[in-house]
């Protein structure tokens, strides 16, 4: 079973890309690494970034893809 772990966490990482993607972001970023970058800047990244704190300890800077975001439509 410990391959429906591995799945699992899989298919939440696609999920996440794909929301990036929709957000005008760079398909290959996640969510979380995109509100990172942008967390200096902007309050509602920053805000979302700390709920997701609560759920994972330190999400966003864990989850930050520096060589990812340059094929983005929208910073």
């Amino acid at each position: 079973m410990k391959w429906l772990g591995a799945y699992l966490c899989n298919l939440l990482v696609a999920v996440d890309q794909f929301l990036n993607t929709l957000a005008f972001g760079d398909p290959d970023e996640t969510l979380s690494s995109r509100l990172m970058k942008l967390s200096s800047r902007c309050a509602l990244c920053r805000a979302i970034c700390r709920f997701l704190n609560r759920i994972d300890a330190r999400h966003c800077e864990k989850s930050i893809e520096l060589d990812e975001g340059k094929n983005g439509i929208i910073e």
